[in-house]
């Protein structure tokens, strides 16, 4: 069971992470270690060659990380990336992407994630990233 639910990442999005409020990214699944968020298409985010730009991918990939890390441990907000690598497989069609991420291990200071990115209109991969967390120590 997620640690953090659909409504609650929202809420977030909205209040706190103006970025990610802007581009309108949304969670649609979350579960222990499991999250599906999606970024809707906006012609602003297609770079010249009619792909949508790679800091827009990054962005989702991030923000799929981050909804994985608080699923596991709960809303801990200063749970911040410290490594992000993403290939970029093939050129997205103009679509909303989905990403798909889940935790490869999560210990007590670092989270391991890997997300997939997805065209929504026909299920292509077209990129994955994996990244690293840091997690702030409990305080007691």
């Amino acid at each position: 069971m997620s640690k953090i639910s659909i409504q609650h990442f929202q809420d977030l999005i909205k209040n706190e992470l103006f970025w990610a409020n802007d581009v309108g990214l949304s969670l649609e699944q979350v579960n222990n270690g499991h999250a599906v968020i999606r970024l809707p298409y906006d012609e602003r985010s297609v770079r010249p060659g009619g792909t949508i730009s790679g800091p827009h991918m990054m962005l989702l990939a991030d923000a799929c990380m981050f909804a994985v890390v608080l699923s596991m441990i709960g809303d801990v907000k200063l749970a911040v990336t410290t490594n992000l690598n993403i290939n970029f497989l093939r050129k997205p069609s103009q679509s909303d992407l989905l990403a798909e991420g889940k935790i490869i291990k999560l210990g007590k200071r670092l989270a391991v994630i890997e997300v997939s990115l997805f065209t929504a209109d026909d299920n292509e991969i077209v990129a994955h990233a994996t990244g690293t967390y840091s997690i702030p120590p409990q305080t007691r």
